[in-house]
């Protein structure tokens, strides 16, 4: 039997101010086909998952907090207990706003990797409103910054 345990997981930090643990996929002893999980931590005001998309469909479930979810060119707060689907390429961007950790569920499909986890390790995360669509008018800036590491 194959048990992801969050709880022995360290996961990976990233510059938008989050903590992502693969509990299918990625980094987990759980690997299949058909869809990747995670456990995600963004930070108190503004921690965020920043303005990508991919080929995948997804869906973020809010465990705990609140935030802003841009998809396309809509702009909404979201919170815990809701769950928004992301369809396939259209750009997407979540925000916490609130004054503690947000906590978030995400479950794509087919499984594999998507790029801007390397693009936002890299610095190299492509821009909005410069080198891919803008945000939704009114909405938290991207975090496009470089990693510590790599200044």
């Amino acid at each position: 039997m194959l048990i992801a345990d969050i709880n022995e997981m360290d996961g990976r930090t990233y510059p938008a101010r989050r903590l992502t643990r693969n509990l299918v996929g990625g980094a987990s002893p759980i690997q299949i086909n058909e869809f990747c999980m995670g456990f995600v931590v963004l930070e108190p005001n503004g921690g965020q998952v920043p303005w990508h998309n991919h080929e995948q469909e997804e869906i973020y479930f809010i465990v705990e907090g609140e935030g802003e979810m841009c998809l396309g060119e809509e702009r909404e707060t979201i919170s815990a207990g809701q769950t928004v689907f992301i369809p396939s390429w259209i750009f997407h961007q979540l925000t916490n706003t609130g004054d503690t950790p947000m906590h978030m569920v995400y479950c794509y499909g087919p499984a594999g990797d998507v790029a801007h986890w390397k693009q936002e390790l890299a610095g190299t995360l492509p821009k909005a409103g410069v080198d891919v669509p803008p945000l939704p008018e009114g909405a938290a800036p991207q975090c496009t910054d470089k990693p510590a590491d790599a200044e």
